[in-house]
């Protein structure tokens, strides 16, 4: 087999499993770094290995958390990656202790919020299937309970809450070298937007936009980066 992946694809290529490359990006930044084995959490995992950002790391040995809100997905992630830690809940903002999650008819457009999902269905192709009451959890208890030693990498995916859960973040104590934001609003007519929050807000919390593929933002702490080796 592996014989047969270098006449595929040459002994010097890569598989990327996330939607655009995002991964290979975020591995090339940590490897300069020289972080090669990063701490990471992925925000709306979605699924173990199809459009991951964090499953790269994962089979290199990396280790991490995984949150994912959809009760069917969680399990999916859960048996793939046993090395990780899985955490069936939703990332909240405050002390909120739960919330409606609305689970679509396409699982990638799952979210928190009652107005995008409305939104995705006023399209007319798609469905809100049901909404479940989930725990919510903050990024900043999930890392001071599961990743103490600290957190390296954040991935983050969860379709309309992304600015509020970033701003919820104190970066005095969760200040990850590299994160990986959707920064694209999701449309059916074409009349998607970037959204310049998230990219305002992060530079005002010391990160530079490293790359930029168009649906994904990756953004890696300056001074980590002015003082690598």
């Amino acid at each position: 087999m592996r014989l047969l992946k270098k006449l595929l694809w040459g002994k010097h290529a890569k598989i990327s499993y996330s939607q655009a490359g995002e991964d290979l990006i975020v591995e090339s930044v940590l490897t300069a770094l020289g972080i090669p084995l990063p701490s990471y959490l992925d925000i709306g995992a979605h699924d173990p290995t199809y459009l991951s950002n964090t499953y790269i790391f994962y089979r290199k040995g990396a280790r991490g958390v995984c949150v994912e809100a959809d009760p069917a997905l969680h399990g999916k992630i859960a048996r793939k990656r046993p090395g990780d830690i899985c955490l069936n809940i939703g990332v909240g903002t405050s002390g909120q202790g739960s919330a409606p999650f609305y689970i679509m008819s396409t699982p990638t457009l799952n979210t928190f919020s009652r107005e995008e999902a409305e939104r995705y269905r006023s399209y007319g192709r798609e469905r809100i299937l049901k909404v479940v009451d989930m725990p919510l959890e903050t990024v900043n208890r999930i890392v001071a309970k599961h990743l103490p030693g600290g957190v390296n990498f954040i991935s983050l995916d969860v379709e309309g809450m992304d600015l509020p859960i970033l701003e919820s973040i104190d970066f005095s104590a969760c200040h990850p070298q590299v994160f990986c934001v959707e920064t694209l609003t999701y449309t059916e007519d074409k009349s998607e937007r970037k959204i310049g929050e998230i990219l305002s807000f992060m530079a005002t919390n010391g990160y530079m936009n490293y790359a930029d593929t168009y649906l994904n933002t990756i953004f890696v702490d300056r001074d980590a980066w002015a003082s690598r080796k």
